[in-house]
């Protein structure tokens, strides 16, 4: 009995250890690094070459990262094609799913209620949904858009929201139907997420220096907030006041106001360029990677300030930042 107790206290304690990690996603290096939030590398785990993008899955053990297979969109090449699989409470890589002729697997998004991954790739230009239980692409949509980057999927997951970025629009994809309604919006559109109460997606472009508010009851575009140079990636607060976007160009981590649409802050200068944003659990803190310098910046965003950088390994190229807190 108390053998018993005692491992149950142990498996108590490490899941509570894990529940402070961060997981970032080492473009340069092709894994996946487990960090304390002070910095210090607890793990890593090999994926396939450079990931660009992962979730968490509902149930919070299985994550799923996209490894594109070049560095950058702007890069030639057929990359790879493959989605790895890591448990994170193993800290180990545990499968991988093969997408066939569909490569350069890039934005990630999924589907809560069924487990379906919604995966963008860029050779050729498709949206893919790929059933987490078989591990096999189920159906893939054509998004009539050049270089689908990002991917957000709507209230309900009816519809898909396709950033492309060579072609200056959204894709709005009916995941039952197949149609595609496309949205014209800024120069490079990146970035993008959906509002908590499912109203509206946020979608950030980059040479536009603006963020366009898509209504998505009519899947329209009904407002623009301009922004600092070069907004690439979007987070949202669990209250959906506020809106937080990395901007590539001016090195800083901005924030605007949801309901009066106008920005209301930015942080000093966050040395990069900033190539991503993701928010706590939270909403408390904001990570930026600069993936050029092998650096996470750890943002307040109540008080709009850095409160911590990490120094990675050089060579490291972090990207996206999950905090388990």
């Amino acid at each position: 009995m108390f053998k018993t107790i005692l491992l149950a206290l142990c498996a108590s304690a490490i899941l509570a250890a894990q529940n402070d990690e961060l997981l970032i996603l080492l473009k340069g290096a092709s894994a996946l690094a487990f960090y304390t939030p002070e910095g210090r590398e607890i793990a890593r785990t090999a994926v396939r070459e450079h990931p660009h993008e992962m979730i968490l899955a509902p149930e919070g053990r299985l994550l799923y990262t996209t490894d594109n297979g070049t560095m950058r969109i702007e890069q030639a090449g057929v990359g790879g094609n493959f989605v790895s699989i890591v448990d994170i409470q193993a800290r180990k890589k545990v499968g991988e799913i093969d997408l066939g002729k569909f490569r350069r697997p890039h934005g990630i998004d999924m589907d809560k209620a069924t487990g379906t991954l919604y995966v963008t790739t860029e050779l050729p230009d498709q949206l893919l949904a790929i059933d987490t239980r078989t591990r096999k692409v189920k159906r893939t949509y054509d998004t009539k858009g050049k270089t689908p980057h990002m991917v957000t999927l709507g209230p309900g997951a009816k519809f898909a929201y396709i950033s492309h970025s060579n072609s200056a629009n959204i894709g709005v994809v009916d995941l039952a139907s197949g149609n595609v309604k496309l949205l014209a919006t800024g120069q490079r559109p990146e970035g993008s997420v959906l509002s908590p109460d499912g109203k509206f997606v946020y979608v950030v472009n980059r040479e536009s220096a603006n963020v366009d508010i898509i209504d998505t009851a009519r899947n329209v575009i009904v407002a623009k907030i301009p922004t600092s140079k070069g907004p690439v990636r979007i987070a949202i607060t669990p209250d959906g006041r506020q809106i937080v976007y990395a901007c590539m160009h001016d090195e800083v981590v901005e924030f605007a106001d949801t309901q009066t649409r106008r920005v209301i802050g930015r942080t000093n200068k966050l040395p990069g360029p900033l190539v991503s944003l993701t928010l706590s659990p939270d909403g408390r803190l904001a990570f930026a990677s600069a993936e050029e310098r092998d650096t996470v910046y750890i943002i307040s965003v109540s008080d709009r300030k850095l409160v911590r950088q990490l120094k990675l390994p050089k060579g490291a190229h972090p990207d996206p930042v999950m905090s388990l807190r």
